[in-house]
């Protein structure tokens, strides 16, 4: 039986694709097949698409870090024929063949079942991202969120976009930071009370410590911005890193850890452990208002998605972006 997918070739170091009928037979080896309803775009698939940072090893390669859709076939007794089930992390799309193709074999330890009030669609406008935004805001919650505004950076993009909509729908004061002004609407209506710009935070601090603005932080962006809110968070509360859009540097001092009892949290939603994604997932069910999720996604078809993957490397890219398999 055959199926589309977007494959990725690679000649003399450029990283090509193309769009190409694959047969069942040459799926990479796993106990679960599913029928792939919807994948997403991420920066990392970004990253893929174009050959950055050495991610994929081995070519062919079919890319997509995420997907949901509806098991066809399995050798594991967690699932049956007509589950609905979705996959993030597990450095599927990287290592292993991931989402970007009509069908996926992986490992069954790498899926979860959709709780029932999340479509195939829901899951795949949350994604990675949501299930990173879910986790950091989680991590803040464990640490104790102060008495400030909750602070977004890179506000308008995948993470930060739900990072917004989920700690306004928890009754957090949020301030989203983006270095588009045209998006200050958008996130507004996405529940932030705050709009910061970019450039104010990505300037390097002039000390160690500023005044305390912060009651916390879910930061997508790295570099001299994680290290200028560094100086900035209120005592004994925590910044969640969970990105690195503006690079993977970070100049700063031991002084807010010291002084100011601030933690560091780094958030990994690729290893996570199972109880803790059905936990997020969980959660994401309960909080997402399905209306706002709908207006801050974008749906396109596979045909679209090499152009894209150059778009959110240049910080083009609004919201969340999913790739609808049959279209």
């Amino acid at each position: 039986m055959t199926f589309r997918a977007l494959l990725l070739s690679q000649a003399d170091k450029a990283v090509s694709s193309e769009i190409t009928e694959l047969d069942e037979s040459q799926l990479p080896g796993g106990n679960v097949t599913v029928d792939v309803a919807y994948s997403t775009l991420n920066y990392k698939d970004g990253m893929i698409l174009n050959g950055v940072g050495r991610l994929v090893r081995d070519y062919p390669h079919v890319p997509g870090i995420d997907f949901s859709g509806v098991v066809s076939a399995s050798n594991d007794d967690r699932y049956v024929e007509g589950d609905r089930v979705v996959l993030t992390g597990w450095r599927v799309g990287e290592a292993h063949w991931g989402g970007y193709a009509e069908k996926a074999r992986v490992n069954a330890d790498w899926l979860g079942k959709l709780p029932e009030g999340l479509s195939e669609l829901d899951a795949m406008s949350v994604g990675t991202a949501g299930l990173t935004s879910m986790l950091a805001m989680q991590s803040l919650e464990e640490q104790g969120v102060g008495s400030q505004p909750v602070l977004v950076t890179g506000a308008a993009g995948g993470v930060g976009s739900v990072a917004v909509h989920l700690l306004a729908q928890a009754g957090y004061e949020v301030a989203a930071s983006t270095g588009r002004p045209e998006t200050s609407e958008y996130l507004t209506q996405l529940g932030a009370k705050q709009i910061v710009s970019r450039q104010e935070l990505a300037e390097l601090p002039s000390g160690p410590l500023s005044s305390e603005r912060w009651g916390g932080c879910i930061d997508a962006v790295g570099d001299t911005t994680l290290a200028h809110v560094l100086t900035e968070m209120e005592y004994g509360s925590s910044v969640a890193a969970c990105g690195l859009a503006g690079g993977n540097a970070l100049d700063t001092t031991v002084i807010p850890f010291l002084l100011r009892g601030v933690n560091l949290l780094g958030i990994d939603s690729v290893m996570c452990p199972f109880e803790k994604r059905v936990q997020a997932w969980g959660r994401l069910d309960e909080l997402l208002n399905r209306d706002v999720l709908s207006a801050m996604t974008t749906t396109v078809g596979l045909a679209d998605v090499p152009h894209l993957g150059s778009e959110i490397l240049a910080g083009k890219v609004q919201g969340r972006t999913v790739i609808d398999l049959n279209k």
